[in-house]
C-alpha cells in the first residue's frame, strides 16, 4: 500500500435483517481508511463493526463497536484520518457488520488495496 493516495469503494450493504454478515472479505492487504454508516430512519438504530481475522464469526472476542447506537437521519464516519495509520487487515480477514434493525442503516467501507505481486 505504498505510495497509495486515495482510498476507493470497496464494498457497501445495507441489511434486509438484524443477522451479522460479511460486508468486506480481503483477498490482498486491505487499508481500511474509512466505514461510513447512515441512518435515515425516524428512530436511532444501534450497529456492530467486527474485524475476524480469518474468518466470519461476528461476535464480542472481535467487535471494533458493540451495539453503539447512531441518531435517526445521521451517519458517522469511522477512520482514523491519515492514510498508513488506519487498520490493515490481511488476506481471508474480514469486516462484518450488524443493524439492530434490518432495513436501517447502510454501510460503505472505503479501503486501499495492495497490488498483487
Amino acid at each position: 500500500m505504498e505510495n497509495a493516495t486515495s482510498a476507493s469503494l470497496l464494498a457497501q450493504s445495507r441489511l434486509p435483517n438484524t443477522n451479522a454478515a460479511s460486508l468486506y472479505t480481503a483477498v490482498y492487504k486491505t487499508e481500511i481508511t474509512a466505514i461510513y454508516i447512515a441512518n435515515n430512519t425516524g428512530s436511532g438504530v444501534a450497529y456492530r463493526v467486527h474485524h475476524d481475522q480469518a474468518g466470519t464469526t461476528y461476535d464480542e472476542s472481535n467487535a471494533l463497536y458493540f451495539d453503539v447506537t447512531l441518531a435517526a437521519n445521521t451517519t458517522t464516519v469511522i477512520t482514523n484520518g491519515e492514510i498508513g495509520t488506519n487498520i490493515t487487515i490481511e488476506p481471508t480477514d474480514s469486516i462484518g457488520i450488524r443493524s439492530a434493525t434490518g432495513d436501517a442503516l447502510t454501510f460503505s467501507l472505503y479501503g486501499i488495496v495492495a497490488a498483487a505481486r
